[in-house]
């Protein structure tokens, strides 16, 4: 088993009088993580399966003193798919509240999030983690860095779920099956959404623009819908971890763009999959967007690992000169651009310089990439 990142920030959060909240894709490995910090406190843990109906049966609408028969001598709770378990957030609050001994980890896909069942609740009670799929770090920990970066353009094709880590000679079958159902079942089920086709639609239209701004207006006219519901679509994905925006970066000049946005993938494999486009990257016209996407993804999985402080944005003027990424930590500013060839020269823009005369500006390539993912 890959260890996770998060792990030990979680394990520094326990039994702090606060409920613990894992939340995060289908398939990103929650359930494994779980038992993973119950090996800590064998014979003090008690692993419940809201998959199974007798469990939610059990912590649907339940008092604290039927909590306390429940969880006997064992310390540390864990409750996995939470969000099947109807007013979760109820009684989540009734263990931080009246349960002070116990400490409460709770396991969910974004549909905690997405149907609101904890927020409320649990105000000023939980500590929330994000669990995305297999980050470049947790992967070359793991398989050493000389090995992950021998093999990086096949992680680049086929994405970093850990199942298809794993299960090496069923990737593409797997793949299709997260993205045609796992993917979806989450938005479809909690969001009142009408037109499952329609999503469909959007992602394979927004899988076709990785590395280009995305107009909703445009997207509109394309799946014919207004741009409310292209926004709202847009926002459910984004919670549901399949997509996350950039906004645009401006600061002073008069031609920075501020209206549009970037939209990529947290996995690459499953963007591959929606597109049905496993080719190797000889053969493909989209390496520099992959390898963009692959990069900025890997980035953003860092920083929320690791907890860093960053502002994370794209760049460009209305005469189309532009930067992939730009990040703001600590009032300093960073700029790079993505070339997966080292041999391939790719300036950053003179624009940007003069503009931001004390950013710091880098290409990140193939050779230069480890310590770009924090390596």
């Amino acid at each position: 088993m890959i260890e996770r990142e998060i792990k030990k920030n979680v394990q520094k959060k326990l039994f702090r009088n606060k409920a613990i909240v894992i939340i995060g894709a289908r398939q990103v490995g929650k359930t494994t993580l779980l038992k993973m910090i119950a090996e800590d406190y064998k014979g003090k843990s008690l692993y419940l399966n809201c998959d199974e109906p007798d469990v939610r049966s059990i912590l649907t609408d339940i008092t604290s003193t039927r909590l306390k028969t429940l969880f006997g001598k064992n310390k540390l709770i864990l409750v996995d798919e939470a969000q099947r378990v109807k007013n979760i957030g109820i009684t989540l609050k009734i263990i931080v509240d009246e349960l002070s001994d116990y400490q409460i980890v709770a396991s969910g896909s974004s549909a905690l999030e997405l149907a609101n069942e904890i927020s409320e609740p649990l105000t000023g009670r939980k500590y929330e983690f994000n669990l995305f799929p297999i980050s470049w770090n947790e992967f070359a920990k793991e398989y050493g860095a000389l090995e992950a970066n021998r093999i990086i353009e096949e992680r680049m094709l086929y994405g970093m779920y850990p199942e298809i880590i794993i299960k090496h000679d069923e990737k593409e079958e797997l793949l299709k099956s997260l993205a045609q159902s796992y993917l979806y079942k989450d938005v479809l089920s909690y969001s009142n959404i009408k037109k499952p086709e329609l999503l469909e639609q959007l992602l394979k239209a927004l899988a076709l623009q990785i590395g280009n701004q995305v107009s909703y207006h445009e997207l509109a006219k394309i799946l014919r819908v207004d741009n409310q519901t292209i926004s709202k679509y847009v926002d459910l994905l984004e919670k549901a971890f399949v997509i996350f925006r950039l906004p645009p970066f401006s600061r002073n000049l008069r031609t920075e763009l501020t209206k549009m946005r970037k939209i990529y993938f947290y996995d690459t494999g499953i963007r591959n999959s929606l597109i049905r486009n496993f080719y190797n990257l000889d053969m493909r016209q989209d390496v520099g967007a992959l390898w963009e996407n692959f990069m900025i993804s890997e980035r953003m999985k860092m920083i929320k690992n690791t907890g860093l402080d960053v502002e994370s944005y794209f760049w460009r003027t209305q005469q189309q000169q532009e930067i992939d990424y730009v990040e703001i930590a600590r009032n300093k500013i960073s700029a790079f651009e993505f070339t997966l060839n080292p041999k391939m020269k790719k300036k950053i823009s003179e624009t940007f310089i003069n503009a931001y005369p004390k950013a710091k500006a880098i290409v990140i390539n193939k050779d230069n990439y480890m310590g770009f993912l924090g390596l």
